[in-house]
């Protein structure tokens, strides 16, 4: 008796299906946000609360003085602190806004200061 072969095939999956959502026309407050996570998901206004908190924690935690520097957001956006050297101190600099005159300058200390670069995703929300 002869054994009949089986044939497998791949079932190609239909693309996930885009959402398209609409423009919001007014700025959102803190509550607001709250509202509208917990209206679209699962979770109640307390949790989404609390799991907003726990990112605020976390990014902190990364940007403290000891800590990384440096958190992503996937997708959306990546903060990072940058070191800024220390200014020296100029005397008898030429003013730019009155010729003839010379002002002096003070010196600046070194600082950190943080910077948020957006990623892909949320350049094309622009666009």
């Amino acid at each position: 008796m002869a054994v009949a072969k089986t044939v497998t095939r791949t079932v190609k999956k239909a693309p996930a299906s885009v959402t398209k959502t609409s423009a919001i026309q007014e700025k959102y407050t803190k509550t607001a946000i709250l509202n509208e996570i917990s209206g679209n998901t699962d979770l109640t206004k307390r949790q989404v609360s609390a799991v907003l908190d726990e990112l605020t924690s976390i990014i902190e935690r990364h940007m403290k003085k000891r800590g990384v520097g440096e958190f992503t957001l996937p997708g959306l956006l990546k903060i990072k602190t940058v070191k800024r050297p220390a200014r020296p101190a100029r005397k008898n600099v030429p003013n730019p806004f009155k010729p003839g005159e010379v002002m002096d300058i003070p010196k600046k200390p070194a600082t950190t200061r943080v910077k948020i670069l957006p990623l892909k995703k949320l350049k094309e929300f622009v666009l």
